[in-house]
């Protein structure tokens, strides 16, 4: 089948093949980062390096390519399998750098083995590196076990270098308290992202050419939904683009269409496409809609299209009533704020008042508008327009603005939130709402005040000012757990670094610190935890 594939399309290989092949490697602007400090961290002079990424986007390709890169001098022990001991990785340590050992070898004679060879290795003009993938599995005591051997060291650098590669709970388990010594010792950190839709693209077209074609085999439509199913993660990239082209030789088409990823994807990834596609979508997280979607994914493979289709319908009318009767509840909710409580509502500067007592300031404004006196208390007046989720993530107190039935406004304070209730302060009355009431009553318009750090206007770029820099350094180190470095400039691996908490926290990822992250790392020890 396969062969009818390939010589259909004129190809001299398989191009999409989830099998490793050195010959189709595509490095990518991330990947290329990431190689890039990975370097960096190696010709340090710390014992660590950090590299993380959701499942399939190429770590094991950039360590490979790490590998080939090594200097002639250096000897490196790669271990695939870390669901071990300590005792066993250590005995793994030992077989991946010939070191020999007897069968009744206890802790610490392997761990004076593997340190007198790191000594000889030194003494010889070698360096020694570990690397060890799928991290994550890593019990606490066998992490604890590899600080221990980097303790080896001179004036200048450790012995041992070790490169942690895992997926995003690796972060998570370095955060632990018991791991902290370790944490400190990581000098570069890169988080792979998944390929954004131009990166996907030209990731295709590299592939195919590689396998000896230059023609447009895929639709612009179809790249679109490629891009859009598989997250942009390259091995999903693959599975999609190869049943695809299956699919299109089966009805001897000449192109990939968006009709062939939609099978494929039914085909290859065996599960609801919705789903795939709206997964980051908040339903999804109900237990109505979870019990749904399990139960097509493990009938998926055993119906017919129409009932294929006949299920998904009755699943989107399920999510649709399902919606329908949270907006009526949330709705009813607001009808029980009495008319009094909203018609004292109506004055602004009332609303300020109660925000600048929090910072516990007694409003007088004269002539000046409340955003003119916030300078006067080292206040910035933050004019935000926005989501529900930003909002509450950057935590803090705010006005909000809402419309009545008859779309005349009146506003409220955000005073914070607690046990899942967001409270706000309506004139002289709290009032605690939902999550879900706020997101169908607010319009989105808020005023926030909040705390600059010194020489902050709108943005710290490498053009800031070095003590903001190095601010945002700091910043970003405590809330990843790592040490801080000396910087001077927003060099790349600051650059990861930042884009990482942006992702995380659900922000704009950009090439520079904008105001809504600036506020964030500046309210960071009140930070909202994320469902």
């Amino acid at each position: 089948m396969y062969n009818g594939y390939t010589s259909y399309f004129g190809l001299t290989d398989i191009p999409f093949s989830i099998a490793p092949n050195p010959h189709f490697l595509f490095m990518s602007e991330r990947h290329k980062e990431a190689l890039a400090h990975l370097t960096y961290g190696l010709g340090e002079v710390g014992g660590f390096a950090l590299l993380t990424g959701e499942v399939g986007t190429g770590k094991t390709t950039v360590s490979k390519c790490l590998l080939e890169q090594l200097p002639e001098n250096t000897q490196a022990a790669f271990i695939f399998n870390p669901t071990l001991s300590a005792k066993e990785l250590l005995a793994t340590i030992c077989d991946e750098l010939s070191i020999r050992y007897d069968t009744s070898a206890t802790l610490k004679t392997f761990t004076d083995l593997i340190l007198q060879h790191l000594l000889d290795n030194h003494q010889q003009g070698k360096n020694t590196l570990l690397i060890i993938d799928e991290a994550q599995h890593l019990q606490v005591e066998v992490l604890e076990q590899l600080r221990l051997l980097t303790n080896l060291e001179t004036h200048t650098k450790k012995l041992l270098q070790v490169i942690l590669i895992g997926q995003p709970e690796l972060q998570e388990l370095l955060k632990r308290r018991d791991l902290r010594q370790l944490a400190q010792r990581i000098t570069a950190r890169y988080h792979l992202l998944p390929l954004n839709r131009r990166e996907v693209e030209l990731y295709i077209k590299h592939r195919l050419a590689v396998a000896g074609c230059s023609k447009a085999l895929f639709k612009t439509s179809a790249i679109n939904l490629i891009h859009k199913l598989s997250q942009g993660v390259p091995r999903l990239v693959n599975l999609l683009c190869d049943r695809a082209l299956l699919g299109a030789y089966s009805q001897e088409k000449k192109q990939v269409s968006k009709q062939h990823v939609l099978q494929a994807s039914a085909e290859a990834l065996g599960n609801d496409i919705s789903s795939v596609v709206l997964w980051r979508n908040t339903w999804l997280k109900t237990a109505t809609a979870a019990l749904v979607a399990i139960s097509f994914a493990t009938t998926a493979f055993y119906l017919t299209d129409r009932e294929l289709q006949t299920i998904e319908q009755t699943k989107a009318q399920q999510l649709v009533t399902f919606n329908e009767q949270v907006k009526q509840q949330e709705q009813q909710r607001l009808n029980n704020l009495p008319n009094s409580m909203i018609n004292q509502s109506r004055s602004l500067s009332a609303a300020f008042k109660h925000l600048y007592n929090l910072w516990q300031v007694n409003l007088f404004q004269g002539e000046q508008t409340p955003c003119d006196v916030a300078a006067d208390y080292q206040l910035e007046c933050y004019w935000y327009q926005g989501t529900v989720d930003t909002l509450l993530t950057l935590n803090y107190p705010a006005v909000l603005q809402f419309f009545d039935e008859n779309g005349q406004a009146y506003f409220a304070t955000l005073l914070g939130t607690e046990n899942n209730r967001i409270q706000l302060q309506f004139a002289a009355d709290n009032y605690d709402v939902s999550e879900q009431w706020l997101k169908n009553n607010w319009q989105g318009s808020a005023a926030i005040l909040w705390r600059a750090p010194e020489y902050f206007i709108d943005k710290i770029d490498n053009n800031s000012p070095i003590e903001l820099v190095r601010w945002l350094e700091k910043k970003l180190s405590t809330e990843q757990h790592r040490a801080t470095r000396v910087v001077d400039e927003l060099d790349p691996l600051l650059l990861n670094q930042l884009k990482q908490f942006q992702q995380q926290a659900g922000l704009t990822v950009a090439e520079y610190a904008d105001i809504e992250t600036v506020m964030l790392l500046a309210n960071a020890h009140n930070l909202r935890e994320k469902s």
